[in-house]
């Protein structure tokens, strides 16, 4: 009798344990997993963003930058990580969007083993030329590709990017071919870009907006309308409304995360989104909020590994 005592009382207390622990997370430090190195755009928003949530809920949120294979080892890592929202993925859409298509085979499953909490921020792009290459406009540097194919040269952080795969899109809309070198991260493509090793890049505006206001690299295109350049003309202006290749950066969870948990996460986290200062500095960065729900991510994000695949298969990319 005593025994069915005692486990009548746990049974009764083990759920509202737990059910308490999901209403007053956190109590202790949160993991912010970067799949990337510390500099680039993933980073500097797992930054702003973790340091938001750490005022906003008095715990700290830590970035633990995890860079390697495209960013499927950092994803790889949340995704099998305790799913009780002390673990969380800040991530571009390199990881969530593209690799789930580029790779045959994963070290998870995208669909399966990651909760979307919020797409984060848009990050528009820029097709920006060396001032060595000459070009003013698009127009010029399409002509020059189409006249002299694969003799200039242009740079990403591997295959696996919008970085690339946009320039693969500009190609397959103008039929001008280009070479491209990919490099472990941005920072040296862009250190060659500046030198005039390479002609041009197509990547986000918050990377390289400095270079483009100290004139040392020419702005030709912008994937979106955005008021740090607002003289640019878009892709789409330009005539080339097919080439949709965008930067994100957003917020993932282990996939058994408890709803309670999840639906807290996105609200804090569209809470410091919306934040004045937050704001501020996000547009410090030409970051754009994106302020949807896990629900509106999730289908979006659906959609957005079939943008990506239906290229990807059609013109064969393969990984590195």
């Amino acid at each position: 009798m005593r025994a069915l005592v005692i486990a009548a009382v746990a049974a009764a207390v083990l759920p509202w344990g737990a059910a308490s622990a999901q209403e007053n997370w956190p109590t202790h430090p949160v993991r912010v997993i970067v799949p990337s190195s510390p500099g680039g755009g993933t980073d500097v928003f797992g930054r702003i963003l973790a340091q938001a949530l750490t005022e906003q809920l008095k715990q700290p949120f830590v970035v633990d930058n995890k860079p390697g294979a495209s960013g499927n080892i950092g994803a790889d890592l949340v995704a099998k990580a305790e799913a009780d929202g002390y673990t969380i993925l800040v991530a571009s859409n390199s990881s969530l969007g593209i690799n789930p298509a580029l790779y045959k085979t994963m070290p998870f499953d995208a669909d399966r083993d990651l909760a979307a909490v919020t797409r984060g921020v848009m990050a528009p792009m820029v097709v920006v030329a060396s001032s060595a290459a000459g070009w003013k406009t698009l127009a010029e540097m399409i002509e020059a590709g189409r006249q002299q194919p694969g003799k200039f040269f242009y740079g990403s952080a591997g295959v696996g990017s919008p970085v690339y795969i946009g320039v693969r899109m500009l190609e397959d809309a103008t039929g001008a071919r280009y070479t491209h070198v990919p490099y472990k991260g941005v920072a040296p493509a862009y250190q060659d870009l500046l030198s005039g090793r390479l002609q041009f890049m197509f990547t986000d505006l918050a990377s390289i907006e400095q270079h483009v206001k100290a004139g040392k690299v020419v702005a030709l295109a912008v994937n979106q309308k955005t008021p740090l350049l607002p003289n640019v003309a878009t892709l789409a202006e330009a005539g080339y409304g097919q080439v949709r290749a965008w930067t994100s950066f957003s917020v993932m969870a282990p996939a058994r995360v408890p709803p309670a948990i999840l639906k807290r996460l996105a609200v804090e986290v569209g809470k410091a989104l919306r934040t004045p200062a937050v704001v501020q500095r996000l547009e410090q960065q030409a970051l754009i909020p994106v302020l949807d729900t896990p629900e509106e991510f999730a289908a979006d994000l659906r959609k957005e590994r079939e943008h990506w695949g239906q290229f990807i298969r059609r013109n064969n990319i393969q990984p590195e």
